[in-house]
């Protein structure tokens, strides 16, 4: 007979889909906002300051500098797109 068992991940995963079904998306909007707020209370801006920091380093050490010359050119590409089309619509 096969074992009915979940990994930890399968439960986890099965937890979540029930209490995303039982109180809706909106429940993980309001304690992911309240764990936010709670965040930056206790350990301020320089918190945020200091994990964008390393972020943003490990992405330079691992796609490098290229890779911050292309999304600045795609989204410089898409802002002048967007202005295009606030004019249109504005005329």
């Amino acid at each position: 007979m096969p074992s009915r068992e979940m990994t930890v991940a399968q439960a986890g995963r099965r937890g979540g889909q029930t209490t995303k079904s039982r109180y809706g998306p909106q429940f993980y909007q309001r304690i992911g906002k309240r764990g936010g707020l709670a965040t930056r209370q206790r350990h301020g801006p320089s918190f945020y300051e200091a994990i964008g920091r390393r972020g943003g380093e490990r992405v330079k050490r691992e796609r490098g500098t290229s890779f911050y010359e292309r999304i600045g050119r795609k989204g410089g590409r898409r802002l002048k797109e967007l202005v295009a089309e606030g004019r249109r619509a504005h005329r």
